[in-house]
This record gives structure tokens, C-alpha cells and sequence, in this order.
């Protein structure tokens, strides 16, 4: 029989990973501001338009512009930890899906030992 297993990728910190990291980041920032920005432009739009309920597109947009808000202050967070994490620390980054062949007699406790996928600067570097 075979079952599916999840197995966690963990990436170990570099120089390059960092700067990659950080970039990303702040990437996803720029984005998620500029369609806080546009949600407001469209908000006022509709606001403006007849027989639109005022309180009512505010409400909707403001859930959108406040869960974007909220990515973004995760984002910052995300940021300071970066630059406090050591070189060498390993994150986990992913996780992905492997079969996994079960027998009778297999023994399930090194069936279930903590495996992982190690990875540096994009490339695999150790199977745990």
C-alpha cells in the first residue's frame, strides 16, 4: 500500500538567500500597498455611482484594504526576523507530498522519522 507523506523543505540561510528573501518581501509589500491604493480609487468610484449604499461598499472594501493591511504588517515582521536570523539557519520554505510504500512488517516508527529536504541556494544538498 502506499500512502502520502508531507515532507517539509528547509532552506539554509546564505548571503544570496537573504538578499532573495528580503527582496521578495518587500516586493510582495510594494504590491499588496498599490492594490490598497486601487481598492481605495474603486471604493470611491463606486461610492460616487447611484444607487450604491454608501456604508456598504465602505464596508466591503475596507475588509479587502484591512486584509491587505494586515499582509503587509505580517510582511514587516517577517522582514525583522529575517535580519536578525544568523547565516546558516535553516527555514522551513515549503512543504511537498511523497508516496511512501507501506508493507506488513514495516517498521512505522522509521516510517514516521522526521524527514526533510535541505536545500541551499536553490539547490538540494541533503535528504534527511
Amino acid at each position: 500500500m502506499k500512502i502520502i507523506r508531507k515532507i517539509p523543505v528547509k532552506q539554509i540561510i546564505t548571503e544570496t538567500s537573504k538578499s532573495k528573501l528580503k527582496n521578495q518581501f518587500l516586493k510582495d509589500q510594494q504590491q499588496l500597498e498599490q492594490e490598497c491604493q486601487q481598492l481605495v480609487f474603486e471604493q470611491k468610484k463606486l461610492q460616487n455611482k447611484k444607487g450604491n449604499s454608501k456604508q456598504e461598499v465602505y464596508k466591503r472594501f475596507q475588509q479587502e484594504i484591512t486584509r491587505r493591511k494586515d499582509k503587509v504588517t505580517w510582511l514587516t515582521f517577517q522582514l525583522e526576523q529575517l535580519e536578525i536570523l544568523p547565516l546558516g539557519s535553516q527555514i522551513v520554505e515549503d512543504e511537498v507530498e511523497a508516496l511512501v510504500e507501506v508493507e506488513e512488517g514495516t517498521n512505522w516508527e522509521e516510517l514516521n522519522k522526521e524527514t526533510a529536504i535541505i536545500i541551499k541556494d536553490g539547490i538540494v544538498t541533503q535528504l534527511k
